[in-house]
């Protein structure tokens, strides 16, 4: 069987030891779950202490992917679990290290949403496709909806001034086209930016007969 050798404090991780197997390095792991398991250097490992070993191991691998992600840019916490294991960290491991990610504050789907939701509206995007795109992002859509509200309050939001201002810049796109082609694919448009309701149709309507 496998023999503990090492166990050391990690000079670079307060609270993380370094363990050594068969005189090669496993990994960096957290003091207080090796605490549990009763490890002596020069000891041989079980089957049962072994996997544990392992186990750890790949939440420390995936909570430091998890952490990279996020340096990079923010996410959804149901989106960077697919994005984890899209790249082959075992779900379990993902789940316990969102879990961990969660529990340090670093992970917020709530404050995720009304920062995306803001960002968004800012960029002339309506509330039906950003409501959309954080679903498909893994936020639930009671998070969603009440992120929403509150970014488009904070931002002082103007659901017509900010569909005329989108129309406008579009329809001086489709200058050229005939003014039935030009309607129909300024109404596709604001559809897919995520403007609904009638005032769709009142803008179109007069931004296309200038």
């Amino acid at each position: 069987m496998p023999v503990l050798t090492r166990l050391a404090p990690d000079p670079h991780r307060p609270g993380y030891r370094l363990v050594g197997v068969d005189r090669g390095r496993f990994a960096s792991l957290p003091g207080d779950a090796l605490d549990l398991l009763g490890l002596v250097v020069g000891a041989e490992l079980s089957p049962v202490v072994l996997d544990r070993l392992r186990e750890l191991a790949d939440i420390e691998a995936a909570a430091r992917a998890a952490l990279r992600a996020i340096a990079r840019r923010a996410h959804a916490r149901a989106d960077l679990g697919r994005r984890l294991i899209q790249r082959q960290h075992p779900p379990v491991a993902v789940e316990a290290a969102l879990a961990r990610l969660t529990d340090h504050g670093l992970l917020d789907d709530a404050r995720f949403a009304e920062q995306y939701a803001a960002r968004r509206a800012r960029r002339g995007r309506g509330p039906a496709r950003i409501i959309y795109d954080l679903l498909a992002q893994g936020v639930e859509r009671r998070t969603a909806e009440a992120a929403l509200a509150r970014a488009l309050t904070e931002e002082g939001w103007d659901g017509p001034r900010a569909v005329r201002a989108v129309a406008e810049r579009r329809a001086e796109q489709l200058r050229a086209l005939p003014p039935a082609d030009r309607r129909r694919r300024l109404v596709a448009f604001l559809k897919r930016r995520g403007f609904e309701g009638s005032e769709v149709w009142a803008v179109v309507g007069e931004v296309c007969t200038r």
